[in-house]
C-alpha cells in the first residue's frame, strides 16, 4: 500500500475504533452504575410492600438513621417493622441474587454453555436434599439451630465435588461437567422425592418450601456468613473474568495464550460451587436467578465478562429481591415460596430469548 494513502487512511480508522471501544466500555460502565441505582429503588420498593403501612421515605430514613443517627430520625413504628421483618429478608435476596447471578455468568462462561447455572448443575438439589433430610429425620453435619443449614452446605459440595471430579477424569471437558451436573441435579430430585413420600405431611411442606426457595427464614445472624463468603468469592471470579474471555474464544487458542485450560476450569467451578453452596444454604434451591440474569445482561451489553459477570450478579439482586416483593404481596396475607416467582417470572422470559435472541444463547 502506497505509504502516503496508508499514513491517511490508518490513524482515522484507528481513532474511529478507539473511539467506538470507549463508547462502549461507557456504556456497560453506565449499564452497571443503573443497576446499583436500581437496587436501591428496588429495595425501597420491596420495603414499603406490605401489610403495615410504611412510606417510601421512612424506608430510606430508617436506613439513613443507622448510618446517621445524630442526623436523620426514624419512626419507631417504621424501625421494628423493617429491621425485624422485611430487612432481613429484603438483604439476603440482595446477597443471594448478587451470589447466584455471578455464579451463573461464571458457570456459563468456563462451561461455554448458556444452560450452565447453580440449578441445572445439581448444586441447588443437592443442597435441597440435605435440607429435607433434616426437616424429615432431624440428623445432620451440625445441630441445633444450622442443623438444615449444615446439611444443605455439605450436599452441595458434595455435588460439587462428583462434578469437578468426573471432569477431571475427562480432562476438564466443559461437556463432561455439564452432563454430570445434569445427572446429579435429577439423582438429588429422585433421591429427595423418596426421602418425602415416608415423611408426615409438615415435614413434607417444610421440605417443599425449602425446595423451590423461601426468604421468609433469613436472620441477621446468618449474614455473618452469607456476606464473608459472597464479599471474598465474588471480586475472585471478577478477577478471572479476562481469562474466561479467552476460553470463550475456543480451548486451543486459550492453551496458546498460556492457561491451563482443564485447571482453570475446575477452578472456576470450585469457587462457583463454594459461593452458591454458601447461599443456598440459607435461602433455599432459588431456580432461574443464575440462569436469567447473565442472559439479560448478555442481551443489553454483550458477552465480555469484566461487565457481564458483576452486571449479572447485580441483576440477580434486582430479579430477587422483585420477585420476594411479589411473593409477599400477590395472594397476601399468604407468602409465596420466592422461587415460584422466579420461576414464573423467568420462564416466559428465556422461552422468548430462545426463540428470538438466539445470538445470545
Amino acid at each position: 500500500m502506497d505509504h502516503d494513502l496508508q499514513k491517511n487512511i490508518f490513524p482515522e480508522e484507528t481513532g474511529h475504533i478507539t473511539e467506538r471501544y470507549y463508547h462502549f466500555t461507557h456504556k456497560k460502565i453506565l449499564f452497571i452504575f443503573a443497576l446499583c441505582l436500581l437496587i436501591i429503588v428496588s429495595i425501597g420498593i420491596s420495603a414499603a410492600t406490605g401489610s403495615a403501612d410504611v412510606s417510601f421515605g421512612d424506608v430510606y430514613a430508617s436506613l439513613l438513621s443507622k448510618i446517621f443517627p445524630d442526623i436523620v430520625e426514624s419512626s419507631w413504628v417504621a424501625d421494628v417493622c423493617l429491621w425485624k421483618l422485611r430487612f432481613p429478608r429484603i438483604f439476603m435476596g440482595l446477597f443471594a441474587g448478587v451470589a447466584l447471578g455471578t455464579a451463573g455468568a461464571a458457570m456459563q462462561g468456563a462451561l461455554k454453555n448458556p444452560l450452565a447455572d447453580p440449578y441445572m448443575l445439581g448444586i441447588a438439589s443437592a443442597a435441597g436434599f440435605g435440607a429435607a433430610i433434616a426437616i424429615v429425620f432431624g440428623t445432620g453435619i451440625f445441630a441445633g439451630k444450622y442443623l438444615i443449614v449444615g446439611n444443605a452446605f455439605f450436599f452441595s459440595l458434595i455435588a460439587a465435588a462428583v462434578i469437578i471430579a468426573v471432569a477431571e477424569k475427562k480432562g476438564g471437558s466443559a461437556e463432561a461437567m455439564v452432563l454430570t451436573g445434569i445427572a446429579v441435579m435429577f439423582f438429588f430430585h429422585a433421591i429427595t422425592t423418596f426421602v418425602e413420600y415416608f415423611a408426615e405431611a409438615e415435614a413434607v411442606k417444610g421440605a417443599m418450601f425449602w425446595m423451590v426457595g423461601d426468604l421468609g427464614k433469613a436472620r441477621w445472624e446468618d449474614f455473618r456468613f452469607v456476606i464473608p463468603i459472597t464479599v471474598i468469592l465474588v471480586p475472585v471470579l471478577i478477577w478471572n473474568s479476562w481469562d474466561l474471555n479467552i476460553i470463550g474464544a475456543g480451548d486451543e487458542s486459550a492453551k496458546s495464550l498460556g492457561i491451563n485450560v482443564k485447571r482453570f476450569r475446575i477452578l472456576i467451578m470450585a469457587i462457583s460451587s463454594l459461593l452458591v453452596a454458601g447461599v443456598v444454604s440459607f435461602v433455599g434451591a432459588i431456580g432461574f436467578i443464575g440462569l436469567v440474569s447473565p442472559h439479560i445482561c448478555r442481551l443489553i451489553i454483550g458477552g465480555d465478562n469484566r461487565f457481564l459477570i458483576p452486571s449479572s450478579g447485580l441483576m440477580g439482586a434486582v430479579f430477587l429481591i422483585i420477585s420476594d416483593s411479589i411473593a409477599r404481596t400477590v395472594l397476601s396475607p399468604a407468602v409465596i415460596p420466592v422461587g415460584v416467582i422466579t420461576a414464573f417470572l423467568g420462564v416466559p422470559f428465556f422461552v422468548y430469548l430462545i426463540m428470538y435472541g438466539r445470538e445470545y444463547c
